[in-house]
C-alpha cells in the first residue's frame, strides 16, 4: 500500500447515488454535506487520500475505494459559503462488500467512526482500520 496518512469513509444512500453510478460518471464532487464536523473532514481531505464508499440505509456496506482528486472548494449547489465539496474518483470496487454487521463484529474495528459516529456522512478512519476493511473485502489497491 502507498504510504498515506489520511483515510476516509463517505456515506451515501444507493438510491440517491450508488457506487455503480459513481463508476459510470468516472468522478464527482461530494456535495450536500450540511454538518459542520463532516464539512471539517472534507476540508481536511488531501489530494491522493483514499476514501471508502459506504452505501447507507439500503445495504449498509462498504462497496468500493475512491480517491480525492481535488481538495475542498465552495459547494456549487449552494450560495452559502460555509459549505464545501471535494472531487472524488472511483479507484476499485470491493470484491466482497463489507456489511456493517461484519464491521461491528470485528474487535479491531470497535472504535471505528462508522460505529462511534454513525450519523456522520464523512469521517476519518485509521490506516489500520482501512487495511482491515480491505482485507475483509478481499480487495487490494491497484499497483
Amino acid at each position: 500500500m502507498q504510504n498515506k496518512d489520511n483515510f476516509w469513509v463517505v456515506k451515501q444512500e444507493p438510491s440517491k447515488y450508488s457506487w455503480e453510478q459513481f463508476e459510470k460518471d468516472g468522478s464527482t464532487y461530494w456535495d450536500g454535506v450540511r454538518n459542520y464536523q463532516a464539512r471539517n473532514n472534507l476540508n481536511a481531505m488531501k489530494k491522493g487520500d483514499f476514501v471508502l464508499f459506504y452505501h447507507s440505509v439500503i445495504g449498509k456496506e462498504i462497496v468500493g475505494i475512491a480517491e480525492v482528486i481535488r481538495e475542498a472548494y465552495p459547494d456549487p449547489t449552494t450560495d452559502d459559503e460555509r459549505w464545501v465539496v471535494v472531487d472524488l474518483k472511483p479507484v476499485i470496487p470491493f470484491n466482497i462488500p463489507v456489511p456493517l454487521e461484519v464491521i461491528k463484529a470485528k474487535k479491531e474495528l470497535s472504535e471505528i467512526a462508522l460505529i462511534k459516529q454513525a450519523r456522520l456522512s464523512v469521517m476519518p478512519i485509521t490506516k489500520k482500520e482501512f487495511q482491515i476493511l480491505l482485507k475483509l473485502g478481499k480487495t487490494s489497491l491497484p499497483k
